[in-house]
């Protein structure tokens, strides 16, 4: 990789964006179109991957070469923790206790991005999946503003009950430079590769097979 790590992540984007039509799930409850069941179960199944994420990148924290990277990674496993009480809320207005939880059997479709980002974890280039995992924030940021606003227009959710999606789809205060300065400092060090976009399609159809896999209960 001879490019910036702005460019970089210019084309990221660009090339591993989802088409209009490719997440089913999202347009259902933007419309009112899906079951209850539909969003219990999406509630259900954040809540695995949200803890699985947030031990994922502190692995990846601990493996960075360079402060800049695991001050990233250190950040988006903080990210994750907050999101994991306000998930709780989300649940609980789907009507899932801790119990429920707890008992909810999880679908493999759902669980293959999770699963995917703990063996990046293990086994990417950390410079590589930085660029990959920013690439695909745009898409998920995307698709939990419009699930806010379907939650509320036609599911009566209130703040509380969609404060998981709001914190998402909210900007990052500071905006793409620690990913960028993350991605920079490994470029310079010679650690980029062109796997990132490998690792990038992967997620984004990852991402995808997660929508689409409860768009089945819709």
């Amino acid at each position: 990789m001879t490019a910036s790590a702005r460019e970089l992540l210019t084309k990221a984007r660009t090339e591993l964006a989802p088409g209009e039509h490719e997440n089913r799930l999202v347009p259902l409850i933007a419309e009112g179109k899906a079951s209850r069941t539909a969003i219990a179960a999406l509630a259900a199944e954040q809540h695995r991957i949200i803890v699985s994420d947030w031990r994922s990148f502190l692995v990846l924290a601990s493996r960075c070469a360079d402060p800049a990277a695991g001050a990233f990674f250190s950040g988006l496993a903080a990210g994750e923790g907050l999101a994991l009480d306000n998930l709780r809320k989300f649940a609980a207005a789907s009507g899932l206790d801790e119990q429920a939880l707890a008992d909810y059997k999880p679908m493999a479709g759902c669980q293959a991005y999770p699963s995917y980002l703990a063996w990046l974890a293990l086994n990417g280039e950390p410079t590589d999946v930085t660029l990959a995992v920013v690439a695909n924030f745009s898409a998920w940021g995307n698709y939990c503003q419009a699930v806010a606003t379907g939650l509320r227009q036609h599911y009566g959710f209130d703040d509380e009950g969609c404060s998981f999606f709001d914190f998402f789809a909210a900007p990052a205060p500071d905006g793409d430079e620690p990913a960028i300065a993350a991605v920079q400092a490994g470029l310079d060090a010679g650690r980029g590769t062109e796997a990132a976009f490998e690792y990038g399609r992967l997620i984004q159809s990852y991402e995808l097979m997660f929508w689409n896999t409860l768009a089945e209960l819709a």
